[in-house]
């Protein structure tokens, strides 16, 4: 039987729709050793394995009943019966040297064209010519099909977890819970989220709901207030005007910034926080560095940055569409000192957690839901307006165990975000093996400086690494 898409999961067929510069699918470079004694492995083979592996990620054979959104009922996930693997697993080979800058050009170009509406909605490059005899897998996944952390999920059953492999795809290894927060999967600790969520499902029917049963009367109030000071402070009072929210165009350029684990450990060991602080707090940097370079001011109430957070509970790990709501965070680009900004992000990180806006956002969402699918598009644009933030930060915890393909291991991932109308740069931030990589997204044309906010981000962090050096040691066990 046919699955119909949820509202959030056709919100970002939408955002295409209403726009052809938005791009709405999500991607990695993942990168491998050569495989022992050949390099890196034929088409062919390639084709065989995850055809094998697919009965476990049934979406992945299924197209959308409808290319287009709107009329009277969302498109629905049926079968495709033409299904052809070769149509989604194809081979490319870069140009010498095959470097970081040749692999990130390509990347950039592969993830500035969209995906066929009329097959199943993602395709894998087999990649080779890269340096030192090492190839990569480059994947691309719409939106409406799965969000980064079920891409992280599903990618484990494409992958093996010994170089010697496995007749049978491995279950997905859990993410180290000292790798980012307590559960290891969202920005901010998974049980507030998950359960403000749950309180926030099915607010259009609140109101009949608190006349039959007046004992919801409080948790409908709740839900409203929450809505009510959400929309006070991220919509009536809009995100500041700059430079990284114009009209963009549909070529991307991508960059990286790879950084130990352990590194940003350190720095929140030192100066108090969690990883996701240091992470908040060098992506502040970075933007204040690329602002100051363009002869701008940054905005004295700082730059508003989407945060998507997983909800996900533990037996969704393999849930395909999206479990997904977002908070909002001020990063504070305008203050010049490091450790102050620090502290600013990490208090900015506190105050969410202990606040309402991932109610109010779960309410938000789940009233945008109940808009009948014509009028939905609208909808979902006032969610993805400039108004409401200026960029995307994401950050998704993978697994702190190696995994293989054909032999070869996995050294490397570097993580996409998309950008919807008018956001000119985002932020994926990804955590596997003992390292982070910072996957930034821009707009060609207007991102040509892209560079400036990539050291930006590595010099940010040295700074916090020198002024966590400047700490007295403390004796305390690691919390994560």
């Amino acid at each position: 039987m046919s699955e119909q898409l949820s509202p959030l999961d056709a919100t970002f067929l939408e955002l295409e729709e209403s726009d052809e510069s938005a791009h709405m699918h999500i991607g990695a470079i993942l990168v491998f050793e050569p495989v022992p004694d050949r390099g890196a492995p034929s088409l062919a083979e390639l084709r065989e394995q995850l055809e094998t592996r697919l009965p476990s990620l049934p979406r992945y054979r299924e197209r959308l009943s409808e290319i287009h959104t709107g009329g009277l009922h969302w498109p629905a996930w049926e079968v495709d019966p033409a299904f052809d693997i070769a149509a989604h697993i194809r081979h490319a080979a870069l140009p010498a040297p095959g470097d970081d800058e040749e692999l990130l050009e390509w990347a950039g170009d592969y993830w500035s064209h969209r995906l066929d509406r009329g097959r199943p909605l993602w395709e894998v490059v087999l990649l080779e010519g890269l340096s030192e005899g090492r190839w990569a897998l480059c994947t691309k996944t719409h939106h409406c099909m799965v969000d980064g952390v079920g891409s992280v999920d599903a990618s484990h059953l494409l992958l093996d977890t010994s170089p010697e492999g496995s007749a049978t795809p491995p279950a997905p290894p859990a993410p180290a819970e000292a790798s980012h927060e307590r559960g290891g999967r969202a920005f901010w600790p998974l049980e507030l989220v998950r359960d403000t969520v749950r309180a926030g499902t099915g607010v259009a029917s609140a109101g009949i709901g608190a006349v039959l049963h007046p004992s919801r009367l409080g948790e409908a109030l709740e839900r409203s207030t929450a809505l009510a000071q959400l929309i006070v402070r991220d919509e009536l009072v809009a995100a500041p005007r700059t430079s990284l929210n114009q009209p963009i165009g549909t070529r991307r350029r991508f960059a990286s910034v790879e950084v130990p684990l352990d590194t940003l450990k350190e720095i929140k060991n030192a100066l108090g926080g969690t990883v996701n602080d240091v992470v908040l707090a060098v992506t502040s940097g970075g933007l204040r560095q690329l602002l100051l370079s363009r002869g701008e001011d940054p905005p004295g109430r700082g730059l508003r940055a989407m945060v998507p957070v997983n909800v996900r509970s533990a037996g969704d790990d393999l849930a395909v569409g999206n479990r997904i709501t977002s908070l909002f965070a001020h990063l504070p680009v305008a203050e010049p000192e490091p450790l102050i900004r620090y502290k600013l992000a990490a208090g900015e990180a506190e105050s969410l957690k202990s606040g309402s806006q991932g109610l109010g956002g779960a309410t938000l969402i789940d009233l945008a839901g109940h808009a009948p699918p014509v009028l939905h598009a609208f909808v979902a644009r006032s969610l993805f307006a400039t108004r409401l933030f200026n960029v995307t930060v994401t950050n998704v915890p993978g697994p702190q165990v190696p995994l293989y393909a054909f032999g070869a291991r996995l050294v490397r991932i570097a993580p996409l975000v998309p950008l919807a109308a008018d956001h000119a740069l985002g932020v994926a931030v990804l955590s596997y093996d003992g390292g982070v990589t910072f996957g930034l997204n821009a707009d060609f044309d207007a991102v040509p400086d892209l560079h400036v906010f990539r050291e930006g981000i590595a010099s940010s962090l040295a700074e916090l690494q020198e002024l966590a050096a400047q700490q007295p040691v403390s004796a305390g066990p690691d919390p994560g």
